[in-house]
């Protein structure tokens, strides 16, 4: 469990970093790009993909792109909603965003539906409902903003990528090392390219991006590694490590969200909070 408690650390810290950046003024989009780098050589250490029996014609080359354009894509979107709705929010959208994985798993991939599962996604769903946050009006980030529209995104990208995931995993034509590290590659060139984009337009330079943005990927590859690292510590305990993960990134973002950076929850936020935690104990144990 120490593992799941550094992943648990590690995926927190990457929001606060995102929050921090932007108390400093740096540009997070840039210090995203520089995430990459650190990501592609970290999972190239620790996966240690083996291209020998690879067949390039064989591989999922469209679920490739796709990924490695959400990615980063979806990484924004994360850093904009710690901007606007704070960590709190944006941890539960993000870690139940395992829902629509969990239905897709139901009704795209044939598994067969548990009762149990079921009903943990249904209290998962409220608790969304509860934790986002639907106001609307005049408030901080100015007239008519629905803020609500960043977590929300945030909850059905990761949703996709789960899925899109989970499909490259059933994928017998490519090991899953050498797919993720491909991924990985990509989504760095894409992001490389959004650089690009932003430097050509209003954007500048910002070197402090590139040291936020090592810092960024070492723990964003810690939070992936120490995973991996507690499934394989426990292997005949993967609910244990699939809880742990989840009700730890939770409980530990609302606990950062309203102490270290006064998080204002109205009642039914925190209401929704906590059923996102009994959803995933249901899920876990159902």
């Amino acid at each position: 469990m120490v593992y799941v408690l550094l992943s648990v650390m590690c995926s927190v810290t990457v929001s606060v970093i995102l929050k921090l950046a932007r108390r400093h003024h740096v540009d997070t989009r840039q210090i995203i790009v520089w995430n990459y780098p650190v990501t592609v050589l970290g999972s190239w250490a620790v996966l240690r993909p083996d291209f020998s029996d690879v067949v390039i014609t064989e591989a999922p080359v469209g679920i490739y792109l796709s990924l490695a354009v959400l990615l980063p894509g979806i990484f924004v979107l994360l850093s904009a909603s710690i901007r606007h709705t704070g960590i709190v929010r944006t941890e539960v959208a993000q870690r139940l965003s395992l829902f629509i994985s969990l239905l897709a798993a139901f009704w795209l991939f044939r598994e067969a539906p548990d009762t149990g599962k079921l009903i943990g996604v249904a209290v998962g769903f409220v608790g969304i409902l509860c934790s986002i946050g639907w106001h609307r009006g005049s408030n901080q980030y100015g007239l008519n903003h629905r803020v609500w529209l960043y977590p929300l995104s945030v909850f059905f990208g990761y949703g996709l990528v789960d899925i899109l995931l989970k499909i490259i995993a059933q994928h017998t034509g490519t090991p899953y090392t050498v797919s993720l590290f491909v991924i990985f590659c990509l989504a760095m060139l894409v992001a490389f390219g959004y650089l690009i984009v932003i430097l050509q337009g209003k954007g500048r330079f910002s070197m402090h991006a590139v040291y936020w943005g090592l810092v960024l990927g070492a723990f964003n590859l810690g939070n992936f590694l120490f995973y991996m690292m507690a499934h394989r510590a426990l292997p005949e305990n993967p609910s244990t490590v699939f809880t742990g993960m989840n009700v730890g990134v939770i409980a530990l973002g609302a606990l950062v969200g309203l102490v270290f950076f006064q998080e204002k929850l109205s009642r039914i936020n925190k209401i929704g909070v906590i059923l996102a935690v009994v959803s995933v104990l249901i899920i876990a144990y159902s």
